[in-house]
């Protein structure tokens, strides 16, 4: 554990001024075609998919889209895996963070309740799960999944730590010997010492990530945000939640009004830099690498908002002369705020049969993109 605070003393400013510049204008016009766009709410939601997808690619996990929009649905059509758990608790923290005040998630019950520390975390869990209801879905997610996933998260990092006790056993190390297992629901936060590092102090290092916060207050909201990023992973804040940084950073940058009207996407930005430059020993060349990855960000945002308003005219021009009763408009808006949807989740959302679901899809001639027979999806062109 490092002993000396994270330095800011000896920062290239030089360097760093004009990807400052470049980052802070491409998010502000981001957000000011966000703010005035038709397909806000659509664009908001896909970046959600979309990030957390890209945070567990950082990890070195691949997670597909369609399983995520599927498993966020509740209509997998295989057992969902550790990795889309962990995709799922980001899309879910995402959507928590922005349906928010932007001011909440840096705040202290925003900061302990996502880092699942105080009073905001109860023993049993039962306030969180309340807070993550308050971000879910408007298309039927209830916080019932919060509580579905949690407990599949514990019971994989419970596997996890049987295969690691066995492998251990089995090379012939010293094991100790299991204490009598107590009620799941009842147990303190011991942490296990096959899944977690004891000598890993997290409250230390989150109190020192906090004071690079406060140190940082009067810089230009990008440089403290690409600070914040390069300093989460320098100091390795936490074990198990890495991805936790660039939604705290994202929610910095809606804090100070530079993306008011939608969460930054770091993740995905980050995913366009290549990995030598964003674990580069200089610091300064890390830097470099998290203003190019909010720059990045910043990009993606637009060329998708842009494909995602040429697609609505278009299929805006397939409604004309239609009856007022028709499901064709709300099937329009539906397909603008998944990357995917599926004959399923369409029949649930617009309340029509299977059949009617097909129809519809036909008429706005969607993409199919699975190439499968069965338990086909839809998308944009």
């Amino acid at each position: 554990m490092k002993t000396m605070a994270y330095a800011l003393n000896s920062l290239p400013l030089n360097t760093l001024i004009g990807p400052v510049s470049r980052a802070t204008a491409a998010l502000a016009r981001l957000d000011e075609r966000v703010a005035r766009s038709p397909v806000r709410d659509g664009f908001v939601e896909r970046q959600h998919f979309a990030d957390a997808a890209a945070a567990l690619w950082l990890a070195g996990e691949l997670v597909h889209i369609e399983d995520l929009v599927l498993h966020d649905a509740h209509m997998d059509i295989r057992t969902p895996t550790h990795e889309l758990t962990r995709a799922h608790a980001v899309l879910r923290t995402r959507r928590r963070i922005f349906a928010q005040k932007p001011d909440w998630a840096l705040g202290r019950d925003g900061f302990l309740a996502l880092t699942g520390r105080g009073e905001a975390m109860t023993a049993s869990g039962q306030k969180s799960r309340e807070g993550q209801g308050a971000g879910a879905s408007s298309f039927g997610a209830d916080g019932r999944d919060d509580v579905e996933d949690d407990l599949l998260a514990e019971e994989f990092a419970e596997i996890d730590a049987v295969l690691a006790r066995s492998s251990r056993i089995l090379s012939g190390a010293d094991v100790p010997a299991r204490k009598e297992e107590t009620s799941r629901r009842d147990r303190p936060e011991p942490q296990n010492g096959l899944i977690y590092d004891l000598d890993w102090n997290e409250e230390e290092r989150l109190a020192e990530w906090q004071d690079v916060i406060d140190r940082t207050r009067d810089l230009p909201v990008v440089l403290s945000g690409a600070i914040l990023l390069e300093a989460w992973t320098d100091i390795e804040v936490l074990q198990h939640a890495a991805w936790l940084g660039p939604l705290f950073c994202a929610a910095l940058l809606r804090q100070e009004d530079l993306s008011a009207h939608h969460l930054a996407c770091l993740h995905l930005g980050a995913k366009n830099i290549p990995r030598e430059r964003r674990r580069a020993r200089n610091r300064s060349d890390r830097l470099l690498a998290s203003l190019d990855a909010i720059h990045e960000a910043a990009l993606v945002g637009l060329k998708e908002h842009d494909r995602l308003v040429m697609a609505k005219s278009q299929m805006e021009r397939r409604l004309k002369q239609r009856r007022t009763s028709s499901k064709l408009a709300d099937l329009v808006e539906f397909v603008l705020s998944r990357p995917i949807v599926s004959t399923g989740m369409i029949q649930e959302v617009l309340k029509v049969s299977k059949q009617g679901a097909l129809n519809l899809v036909g008429e706005l001639n969607l993409r199919e993109m699975t190439g499968r027979g069965r338990f086909r999806a839809w998308g944009l062109i």
